[in-house]
């Protein structure tokens, strides 16, 4: 895994990176490329890359009333081999910089290596919900 290489979205071509990831992991949340623009201005999003073959991406999302969310994907092909480990560990630290009271994730429940994933790392869940006009449950979790 030393050739894993985690860089913060900054350029067209790691907004695209960033979006094939995201919508492939959450079609449900799938989203445009001006979206993703959008949240990269609220939002830190980085890309994993494996040499030069992405691998996965993460978000963390500020503090709202002192929770950060963070938030790691990992491409299916490249799962259990620590680029989920190093992505969430990468998202916690950024997350403690930013003052971190309480951090949380946010994983759509049919992702059960998601939900896996997060329980494994001490997440608790605190909510299941569907966002109006959807049918999809997501999970939002709480590191213990």
């Amino acid at each position: 895994m030393t050739d894993l290489r985690i860089e913060p979205v900054k350029d067209e071509t790691g907004l695209r990176d960033w979006r094939h990831v995201h919508n492939l992991i959450v079609p449900p949340a799938a989203m445009s490329l001006d979206e993703v623009r959008e949240r990269s201005g609220r939002n830190r999003l980085e890309n994993a890359y494996l040499g030069d073959v992405l691998v996965g991406c993460s978000t963390v999302r500020p503090p709202e009333d002192g929770v950060v969310t963070v938030i790691a994907r990992v491409l299916p092909e490249f799962r259990r081999r620590g680029y989920g480990d190093a992505l969430y560990e990468n998202g916690l630290t950024r997350a403690r910089a930013l003052g971190a009271g309480a951090i949380e994730t946010v994983v759509l429940a049919a992702n059960s290596d998601g939900v896996r994933f997060a329980e494994a790392r001490g997440f608790v869940e605190t909510e299941r919900y569907v966002l109006d006009g959807e049918t999809d449950l997501w999970i939002t979790l709480r590191l213990a």
